[in-house]
């Protein structure tokens, strides 16, 4: 399991729009156990990709990078990591001023 140290998020353009809903990019950095398999000595971020429809709210994609040289970790989140995500994005984005 990990922590969220500090986070950004920006809506995403979509100059031509063709996607639905709303997207927000998600740049999480993670405090991780020295004894969990994903800790990295470069430290660990969750970039993600969340995305609102309507009053549907979701996790399009996301990754794990190392934090000092951006390097992907091929690594999935645990279904209750997933959750937490979620739930962090739905509480911490920015709804912008339309």
């Amino acid at each position: 399991m990990f922590t969220v140290t500090e986070y950004s998020a920006e809506l995403m353009k979509d100059p031509f729009g063709i996607l639905s809903g709303k997207r927000y990019e998600f740049i999480l950095d993670l405090d991780v156990a020295d004894d969990d398999e994903l800790y990295h000595d470069e430290g660990v971020t969750l970039r993600v990709i969340y995305v609102i429809e309507e009053d549907t709210a979701r996790i399009a994609k996301y990754e794990f990078l190392t934090t000092s040289s951006n390097k992907y970790i091929d690594f999935e989140l645990e279904e209750d990591e997933e959750k937490m995500v979620l739930a962090f994005c739905q509480e911490h984005f920015d709804k912008p001023e339309e």
